[in-house]
């Protein structure tokens, strides 16, 4: 068990953390994870990239090209 702890706490990193989580109750397991990727995701606090009104009206002629029937 010792060296279990170990290993965790020596590779276990604030921007690459181990998760212990329980297996023996997948449900449970399957929230934890769950939550852990939420709160992951959310850390990142991404969104969409800005788009200037040349590029926005480039990508819709783009779209419309796409989508036109011959």
């Amino acid at each position: 068990m010792q060296v279990y702890e170990d290993c965790l706490g020596a590779t276990s990193t604030r921007h690459a953390p181990w998760h212990v989580v329980p297996a023996d109750d997948k449900e449970k397991a399957r929230l934890i994870v769950s939550g852990i990727v939420l709160d992951t995701l959310e850390d990142l606090n991404m969104g969409c990239p800005k788009v200037s009104a040349r590029r926005r009206e480039e990508l819709v002629s783009i779209g419309r090209r796409l989508t036109a029937r011959d």
